[in-house]
């Protein structure tokens, strides 16, 4: 691919938003654009939108759309038009070109983005709006944004999208959240339909749409919390998960960022690596578990809590960990006691700025481990014991759960 910056070039490639108004509502800087523009390349709607130009090549985006980047850079110098929907840095094409050619090189003329016009026909605030693409993403993503009063706008995928997300809400309990499907926003087709989830059954639907969820909890509503520990019931496990305290400390010892990626070690529910995403929804996890069943159970829990675009691997770790990407920090939650297993995750961390690595262990051989560590690379120990009132007879009585030590290790030690 083509990124490279050089001053001397001027921008030579026009990234030209077209709504539904086509030719008629671009700006005269945009028309000038498309009609000096020796290359144009666009989806097949938006071509048709406008008129034809003497001498002018044109051509669709192939599909994968990143096969045309190349052949764009090879136009670099020469004028250049690419047609993009609304705004094109909105969840549209600009960002994927900007990963390849400079700003400098570009000249960008935007339109209304389908959010600005969707949250202008509801007279919603924009900025206290969740809004979410299901282009290319899993709908089950959309799951962690289900809470009471919330408002959320979706760019379908297709016709199919709005009876999706209808099924999704009533599952979760938000059976009667107002949806609004807004169709050809901007254009002389635009049409809105609106009903509760549960009332859902509109046919015919355009492909060209957005849904507006103004969601409503229900009484049996299953909203997934916003911060981390959260319900070991959440999960589906067969007791080998950690207790929703000790997450709580694990998170936040690992302190994820934004766009980092985690490494989840005998991973067993897949708890941390799933409340890893969650914490920031650019955020990624390899899970690591030896047992096939829970490997599965790892990715079902994964999807039900919307962070499906998690990675599980069966395999024993060293070895599954080799070709793994780099990550920005580590958890180990089972196979402390494997040999070779700390020093490798180590290896990985040391000399890079800001990792982290949290190990846990509930036996005295692995608590040998950690302190040895702690002695050789530093970091910090801590030990958590947790009670929880359980029946006792006719009273209560506190219930210990095994004492948790943690041993935490940053790349600044």
């Amino acid at each position: 691919m083509c990124r490279h910056t050089d001053s001397s070039i001027s921008p030579w490639l026009s990234i030209v938003g077209i709504g539904e108004d086509g030719w008629s509502g671009l700006t005269p800087s945009a028309r000038s654009a498309v009609e000096n523009a020796d290359y144009l390349m666009g989806g097949a709607r938006h071509l048709a939108m406008l008129p034809g130009v003497d001498g002018q090549r044109r051509e669709r985006w192939p599909s994968p759309l990143l096969d045309g980047i190349d052949g764009l850079c090879a136009r670099r110098g020469s004028p250049v038009t690419v047609l993009a929907t609304g705004d094109p840095f909105w969840f549209g094409v600009g960002a994927t070109l900007a990963r390849y050619i400079a700003p400098e090189e570009m000249a960008v003329f935007p339109q209304p983005s389908a959010f600005s016009w969707a949250a202008a026909r509801l007279g919603w605030a924009l900025q206290h709006v969740h809004c979410v693409s299901a282009h290319g993403r899993d709908l089950a993503a959309l799951r962690p944004y289900l809470h009471d009063g919330r408002r959320l706008l979706l760019l379908s995928w297709d016709a199919s999208t709005p009876d999706a997300v209808a099924r999704m809400l009533c599952e979760a309990g938000f059976e009667g959240s107002r949806m609004t499907v807004l169709e050809h926003l901007g254009g002389d087709k635009e049409r809105a339909l609106s009903a509760i989830a549960a009332e859902w059954s509109y046919r015919d639907i355009a492909a060209l749409n957005m849904v507006a969820v103004d969601c409503v909890a229900g009484e049996h509503a299953r909203s997934i919390p916003r911060t981390a520990g959260r319900a070991e019931a959440l999960f589906a496990h067969d007791g080998q998960i950690s207790k929703a305290e000790v997450r709580a400390v694990v998170l936040s010892l690992l302190a994820p960022g934004r766009g980092e990626r985690l490494w989840d070690i005998g991973a067993g529910s897949g708890a941390v690596g799933i409340e890893w995403m969650l914490a920031d929804p650019a955020n990624r996890t390899i899970a690591v578990e030896a047992r096939a069943e829970r490997a599965s159970g790892v990715a079902g829990n994964a999807e039900r809590l919307g962070v499906p675009a998690l990675a599980c691997i069966h395999g024993q770790a060293p070895e599954a960990l080799a070709d793994l990407e780099a990550p920005d920090a580590i958890f180990i939650g089972g196979g402390l006691t494997v040999d070779g297993l700390l020093a490798h995750c180590l290896a990985r961390l040391v000399g890079r700025p800001r990792t982290r690595l949290v190990a846990t262990s509930v036996t005295v051989e692995g608590d040998a481990v950690l302190a040895e560590a702690m002695q050789r690379h530093g970091g910090s120990l801590r030990r958590i014991a947790i009670e929880r009132a359980e029946p006792l007879g006719r009273l209560t009585g506190w219930a210990p759960a095994r004492p948790i030590t943690i041993w935490c290790w940053s790349g600044a030690c």
